[in-house]
């Protein structure tokens, strides 16, 4: 971001008896280095909790209904290490944009030392959040779940239970990504395989009557009249007996069909929100613009790093974003 040599904050009450700083105790002493942030939301723990368990439940069923009893094995091979893959990426891109810092203003500093240490001119206007008592930079909202202003705050999302802000972006659209992508991958795995498991067993059951297809049909024989007294085996499709398989395949179509849409549609609009440079409350809120305009590929790497490397899609490479201060921003 671009720095000015002074000052400027949102042109909001005007009136200098709003501050109040004597309400506002001193901020307390900064935590000790590296202090992990994390919010304490007992709907985002429980949201959190439930997209792990929905990863590993999908990993459970591709590996051990699907890849592992398969005769094929370059493709249970190939098929593994590319599912696995994504989902690791997938929940480390989740742990990131969850205990990433999005983007918090220092809470309680809009007293009166730091006020004065600002050294406004006749005109200039700052702008106090009254609920965290902070001096609120442009573009910042307060969230009342993380009980903070977040900086380009997006949305709080319970799924990772964490505001998207300035910071952990990144992290948020590689997880919408990874989900996507790992969704529409079991999907098809899916399809492969009931394709692969009701074409085998139709033809398994038929050479157990010693019949073919054509013989069957001009014979007119009922499949249900000749199958009763006759179990034919399909351990190579599946560990489980065919009842579990089904279930645990179809519970898996939904959940993948599900997250597939949901995850597809965030990663667009994050996308578009990075592009445009406006957050989701702007947009619903229909903030005036009061910031420069960037090309869309400024943007990008603004939120992804400078410059453009295979860790753009790294969730453990922390994009280089400058250490601006987060009361000097172009609007």
């Amino acid at each position: 971001m671009m720095l000015i040599p002074t000052h400027h904050f949102r042109n909001i009450e005007r009136k200098p008896e709003y501050l109040q700083p004597e309400k506002c105790v001193p901020p307390p002493y900064p935590g000790p280095v590296g202090t992990m942030w994390f919010i304490r939301d007992g709907c985002g723990i429980a949201c959190a909790i439930v997209t792990w368990f929905l990863v590993l439940y999908a990993e459970f069923v591709v590996l051990f209904v699907m890849l592992i009893p398969s005769r094929d094995y370059v493709y249970s091979i190939i098929n593994g290490i590319v599912f696995n893959l994504l989902a690791f990426l997938a929940l480390a891109s989740h742990c990131r944009a969850m205990l990433t810092d999005p983007g918090a203003v220092p809470k309680g500093n809009a007293t009166k030392e730091f006020i004065e240490s600002l050294q406004l001119k006749p005109g200039q206007v700052v702008y106090k959040c009254p609920k965290c008592c902070s001096i609120k930079p442009d573009r910042a909202h307060h969230c009342s779940v993380c009980k903070r202003c977040i900086r380009k705050m997006d949305h709080h999302c319970p799924w990772v239970n964490n505001c998207v802000g300035e910071n952990n972006q990144k992290y948020f659209v590689l997880f919408t990504m990874y989900i996507a992508l790992i969704s529409l991958h079991a999907l098809i795995m899916v399809g492969f395989h009931f394709l692969h498991c009701f074409e085998e067993d139709w033809t398994n059951l038929l050479k157990a009557y010693g019949l073919n297809r054509e013989e069957m049909a001009e014979a007119g024989i009922s499949l249900h009249e000749k199958m009763q007294p006759l179990k034919v085996s399909s351990t190579e499709c599946s560990s489980f007996s065919p009842p579990t398989t089904v279930i645990l395949l179809i519970l898996l179509c939904f959940e993948g069909l599900l997250f597939l849409i949901f995850t597809s549609v965030m990663f667009g609009t994050q996308v578009h929100s990075i592009c445009t440079d406006e957050t989701g409350i702007e947009q619903l809120k229909k903030e005036e613009r009061r910031w420069a305009k960037k090309t869309k590929w400024m943007n990008m790497k603004a939120v992804f790093g400078h410059p453009f490397s295979l860790g753009w899609a790294s969730p453990f490479a922390t994009p280089d974003q400058g250490k601006a201060d987060p009361y000097q921003y172009v609007v």
